[in-house]
């Protein structure tokens, strides 16, 4: 998933980033309420993680713009503000859950996933396409019930398009959803990875339709 990420505190920041990149995800961290705004009008995100007590703008006036605009991006709240009142107060102007600081990042992650399966109407946590099979919490994929050692990056690649559920994919939307700010990419990065894929898969699991993009499905 491609996740914004909102936090002033540079501690809290580095490390939910790190985890979060760890476990597959483009992160990418700003430390404002006007920066989040920005980064919100320019990148396509699925998922923001939104501190409340933040410069330049707080993060329930971010979020309520958010939602004004007809925006129906997930939203995790990170927060300090533990009181009843502040949660009613976030889950009112918008937010789809609420982590009171300090929290564990195990759970911030269970949390992501959460979200994840709710913004793209799935109950079940575990991807399947016929034999093979991709479960986020576990960070494993299975073909013919054989586990398939991916890296990070092969993992997060691969996520991307079992949640596209049969919609090719551009070079360049792969690359937002696997890579974020400040992560250098190589112009044929993503080929790359994609051949990897193919070579631990086998032929025929991800196809690419020229012109269009790369697309997840059975082999013949």
């Amino acid at each position: 998933m491609r996740i914004l990420l909102v936090e002033d505190d540079a501690m809290i920041g580095a490390s939910v980033q790190r985890g979060l990149r760890q476990s597959g995800h483009a992160v990418d961290w700003v430390r404002d309420g006007l920066a989040a705004e920005l980064a919100l009008n320019d990148t396509p995100y699925d998922l923001l993680l939104l501190d409340l007590g933040l410069p330049k703008r707080d993060g329930i006036d971010v979020l309520q713009g958010l939602r004004a605009a007809g925006n129906a991006l997930p939203v995790l709240v990170l927060t300090a503000r533990d009181a009843v009142s502040d949660r009613i107060r976030g889950l009112d102007a918008g937010a789809d859950d609420y982590l009171v600081k300090p929290f564990d990042l195990d759970e911030l992650a269970a949390r992501v996933r959460a979200l994840a399966r709710r913004g793209r109407g799935a109950a079940d946590p575990v991807l399947c396409r016929g034999a093979l099979v991709l479960d986020p919490a576990a960070h494993a994929v299975t073909l013919d019930g054989a586990p398939v050692k991916l890296s990070a990056r092969e993992f997060a690649l691969l996520a991307a398009l079992f949640e596209a559920d049969g919609k090719p994919l551009s070079r360049a939307r792969l690359e937002e959803r696997v890579y974020g700010w400040g992560e250098e990419v190589e112009s044929n990065a993503i080929e790359v990875h994609i051949h990897a894929l193919r070579r631990k898969l086998g032929p025929g699991w991800i196809r690419n339709l020229r012109g269009v993009g790369y697309i997840l499905s059975e082999p013949a």
